[in-house]
């Protein structure tokens, strides 16, 4: 048997280490993580592609959060970083905002002012927090809509739009008002290259996809926002507990991109950092 006195302060010692760890990691998940931006480069290749787009570069940006959840010189920051690589095509995937009262509208203007635009084209579909509360408010959604348009951004809601040999179509939010995705993919042709757009992904596992074979980019999750080394996220608002982040393989010709997002609900992320994806075609 030890030393009592030593093994006491050992354990004090030991004790305090911790201590200090945890901190420091709540500390880095609090003020770093959430703000550490990661551009994710990936390739994705379509069917029929034009060989006009083969390299064409689009982004895509995704739950932006403005409002009072966010550090706007964060945002800020990250739009003029997303604009120096110059996209082809801009898509932002819903969740501009986190309402709080009608100065939301005039941040998301601010930043939006600055927001990178395609060079091809931009395009945007709502998520759940453009509605408002209880996803339930359509004039916060057309108040959104306003804004993007004046910023030459189109907004697709349940609708389809070609450009320069590629089809995008865009799904409007699964928990909003005015989720009718057959109305869009019962225009789907397949023999046209083409990107879906859709907020939450859990869309993916309803039977409306009319045989859709193709990408399929999404947000909504965050990633979790916090995720223990190999293991799953904790957390999800989604049924589907395999949404998570990153590519999904969906076994029947499509694959699904879940965005870990640019902003968060709340300030903390660890081993999910926030994200603005660039993808290459092919």
């Amino acid at each position: 048997m030890g030393n009592p006195i030593w093994n006491r302060r050992r354990f004090i010692k030991g004790a305090a280490a911790l201590s200090g760890s945890g901190l420091l990691m709540g500390l880095y998940s609090w003020q770093i993580e959430p703000h550490w931006l990661e551009f994710v480069h990936l390739k994705m290749p379509i069917k029929n592609l034009p060989n006009n787009l083969k390299g064409k570069k689009l982004m895509q940006l995704s739950d932006i959060h403005v409002g009072p959840l966010v550090d706007q010189k964060f945002l800020l920051n990250a739009m003029e970083l997303a604009k120096r690589e110059r996209p082809d095509y801009v898509v932002y995937t819903g969740d501009f905002i986190h309402f709080e009262n009608y100065s939301t509208f005039d941040q998301l203007e601010a930043v939006m002012d600055l927001a990178p635009k395609g060079t091809l084209g931009t395009y945007a579909i709502l998520g759940n927090h453009d509605y408002g509360e209880e996803w339930l408010d359509d004039t916060i959604a057309t108040k959104i809509i306003e804004i993007l348009a004046a910023n030459k951004i189109t907004v697709l809601r349940n609708e389809i739009a070609e450009n320069n040999g590629l089809t995008f179509i865009g799904l409007d939010d699964y928990w909003g008002t005015n989720f009718a995705p057959d109305r869009a993919m019962e225009n789907y042709q397949p023999n046209k290259p083409t990107v879906v757009l859709c907020h939450n992904p859990d869309v993916c596992d309803l039977n409306v996809w009319n045989n859709y074979k193709g990408w399929i980019l999404s947000g909504h999750t965050h990633g979790g926002q916090c995720k223990p080394p190999f293991l799953k996220p904790p957390i999800l608002p989604v049924q589907n507990p395999n949404y998570d982040a990153g590519i999904k393989d969906l076994q029947d010709g499509r694959t699904l991109y879940i965005n870990r997002a640019l902003g968060h609900l709340y300030q903390i992320r660890f081993n999910v950092r926030p994200e603005i994806t660039i993808f290459t075609l092919s």
